[in-house]
């Protein structure tokens, strides 16, 4: 009997949670010196500051502020508006940009540790698209970086 009733709860708590499943939330700093607080309030410590571009994960909302966790899980304030929609991705380990979606395809631009990327697509199972700065576009590996 009590086998068949955690057998229940965890089954119960599967479904509940299933809806809860979504993709992140992922925002770029709309200019350099964008500064993360500790506290939603501009008398609040600051933490650090982000350049232009760099990707962080929204996790809430609160009136002009927002809560978002970086690429090293460092939780911070920032003001709303000083976050875009715009998709980056960052690079967690050097990495080839391939001309195509396959492991064996030419390489188009090699990049270092850190690199920012916008993300052009993501529809390829275990590849995105994705786009450089110096207009280069191919093909990485979803594990080769943060924010997708």
């Amino acid at each position: 009997m009590p086998t068949q009733r955690l057998t229940k709860s965890l089954l119960t708590a599967l479904l509940l949670c299933s809806g809860a499943v979504h993709a992140l939330d992922i925002r770029s700093a709309v200019r350099h010196g964008v500064v993360l607080y500790q506290a939603p309030q501009d008398s609040a410590q600051k933490l650090f500051v982000i350049s232009r571009n760099t990707p962080v994960e929204v996790l809430s909302e609160a009136d002009a502020w927002v809560r978002v966790r970086d690429r090293d899980g460092t939780l911070a304030w920032v003001h709303k508006a000083d976050l875009s929609t715009k998709h980056i991705v960052v690079a967690i380990k050097a990495l080839d940009v391939r001309q195509q979606a396959d492991q064996s395809s030419p390489v188009v631009l090699h990049a270092d540790k850190d690199v920012l990327f916008e993300l052009v697509d993501n529809n390829r199972a275990g590849w995105l698209k994705v786009k450089h700065r110096d207009g280069a576009t191919g093909y990485v590996r979803i594990e080769e970086v943060w924010g997708a």
